[in-house]
This record gives C-alpha cells, sequence and structure tokens, in this order.
C-alpha cells in the first residue's frame, strides 16, 4: 500500500498475510496528529529472500539478498544480506553461512 516504489527480486517467498507499506503520514507537518501529506518511501526485497506469515514491512527499509524474516515480524529499517531477522521491530540475530548459501546459489539449487 502507498505511492513508493516496490521491487522484488528472483525466488523471493514469502507466506500468507505479508503487508508492505510504502507511505507515511507526515507527523512533521501543520497538524495534529498528522497533516495531509503522505511522504512515499521505497522497499527493496533482495534476491532469494524468506519471509514468515503476517510480516509487516515499512517504507524505506531495504532488505538484502538471502535474508529471512521470521513470522509476525515488523521491519522498519535496513536488514543486511544473509541476515536472520525477526521481531517488533525486526533485529538481526544470526547471520546465514555464507560459504554455504553461495555453493547453493552457485548451483543454481532453488526451490
Amino acid at each position: 500500500m502507498g505511492g513508493g516504489k516496490l521491487t522484488i527480486g528472483s525466488n523471493v517467498h514469502c507466506a500468507k498475510g505479508l503487508q508492505v507499506f510504502t507511505a507515511i503520514h507526515n507527523y512533521e507537518g501543520d497538524k495534529l496528529p498528522y497533516d495531509e501529506t503522505i511522504i512515499n518511501k521505497d522497499v527493496v526485497i533482495g534476491d532469494n529472500v524468506w519471509i514468515g506469515a503476517d510480516v509487516i514491512i515499512l517504507g524505506g527499509a531495504t532488505i538484502g539478498e538471502g535474508a529471512i524474516i521470521q513470522a509476525g515480524s515488523v521491519v522498519v529499517k535496513d536488514i543486511p544480506a544473509l541476515g536472520i531477522a525477526g521481531g517488533h521491530p525486526a533485529k538481526v540475530f544470526k547471520m546465514r553461512d555464507e560459504a554455504h548459501y553461495q555453493r547453493l546459489k552457485a548451483a543454481k539449487a532453488f526451490f
């Protein structure tokens, strides 16, 4: 939802309930709690990303190649390539094994 650009890479898997917001209300405008201004913010989802059920991704976030987003998470900022993240807000708690990932990618072992 929103007027920002959504870019989705190849071989992205997502479960049900994914919501992506590419716009926010302007809370720094001339009215409270926000004014009529809409601020568009792009979202980028890299190749081979796995997104669990009921994830929310907010505008301005980039999810790097090979990242995994845990079910029920709220992504509010960038998640690096190969990062495994979860929570509210989503934080990286582990990294995928890069050598293993690259071997599978080179072998074109995609699901």
